[in-house]
């Protein structure tokens, strides 16, 4: 879900950029990427009911479908039990399928690394394959990449690897981050005033989201020349939510904006990019990018600002903010 905690976000944001964060000129380098949406059946599914998920569902899985976006949706289980409303969350993950989408797993109750444990994190991780197995099979297809929560890869190199090993001993591949605009911070908001009808906050929350998407999107073109040698086949985080549902028609021309066309997640892995030595650990998940610039001592710089008033409204509606809950209290 969350890539980064507000701290590293504020962090990064305090070294200005070389270049200014502004749109390329109508030449682009030939920009690939793959969308994957986090936190299925949906990000806020302790709030919305079965119905209102499958409808929600519904929308956004139309829109990318009828646009040729392929997308990997990534499962937490943990969400289906909600008494009554199980065949509804069931049939919401089934439509991903039934659409020609493709499901992986995110741990049974979105449980970081970090947080949890090796041992916890391994036990949660099987638990979270049980129902996507099953539907997958029901396709004729494999459970086959993981996005770790939070994108916690471990607090040390030793457990890193070693839930590197675990997770290509049950066939998985990680589904890593590159373009991440922290969607989820936004949705919360959009949620709570479209439940109030406040059409006025609605539109003014899609204006900053797609800004801030369109600034992290050049701050990663650019820092991606300057890490990587070349803009590589980027890697897109959203998570399921009314507002992607009701406006990632407008992202998805951000992104043609842009110069992108949109690929499968296995092709976007294929470029070399992705066995680039990564030694990143620490307390806090965040993107490849990242990973790639810390591995080779680098700091990277420039990373736009997220509105704060998102941040402050969050607070004052008790949504979350980026931090990683202990294992307690992961939903």
């Amino acid at each position: 879900m969350k890539s980064r905690s507000l701290s590293l976000v504020l962090f990064l944001s305090l070294f200005p950029a070389s270049l200014p964060l502004i749109a390329q000129p109508a030449t682009h380098p030939d920009r690939q990427v793959a969308v994957t949406i986090d936190d299925l059946p949906s990000g806020m599914a302790d709030k919305l009911p079965g119905s209102q998920i499958v409808a929600m569902t519904a929308k956004l899985l139309g829109t990318l479908r009828d646009q040729r976006v392929p997308v990997v949706g990534f499962v937490n289980e943990k969400k289906l039990y909600k008494p009554g409303e199980v065949d509804d969350r069931i049939k919401a993950l089934s439509m991903w399928l039934d659409y020609g989408f493709e499901l992986g797993n995110h741990t049974f109750s979105h449980m970081s690394l970090n947080q949890a444990g090796l041992k916890a994190w391994e036990d949660d991780t099987i638990q979270g394959e049980s129902v996507i197995r099953m539907l997958l099979a029901q396709h004729h297809m494999k459970l086959r990449y993981f996005r770790h929560p939070y994108l916690d890869t471990g607090r040390d190199l030793l457990t890193r690897r070693q839930a590197e090993a675990f997770l290509a001993e049950r066939g998985y591949r990680i589904a890593p981050v590159t373009l991440d605009g922290w969607d989820w911070a936004f949705a919360g908001l959009y949620e709570d005033a479209k439940q109030r009808n406040d059409t006025d906050l609605q539109q003014k929350i899609v204006k900053d989201y797609l800004a801030y998407h369109d600034a992290v999107f050049t701050y990663s073109e650019q820092e991606s020349v300057k890490v990587v040698g070349y803009e590589p086949r980027q890697v897109l985080l959203l998570h399921a939510s009314n507002l992607e549902a009701d406006h990632i028609g407008e992202l998805l021309d951000l992104l043609r904006k842009h110069g992108y066309r949109f690929i499968t997640l296995k092709d976007a892995l294929e470029d070399s990019a992705y066995s680039l030595p990564d030694t990143y650990v620490g307390e806090e998940g965040t993107g490849w990018l990242d990973h790639w610039a810390i591995s080779q001592g680098k700091i990277p710089q420039g990373a736009p600002v997220f509105p704060q008033w998102v941040l402050d409204r969050s607070k004052e509606l008790h949504l979350s903010t980026g931090e990683v809950p202990a294992p307690s209290e992961s939903y």
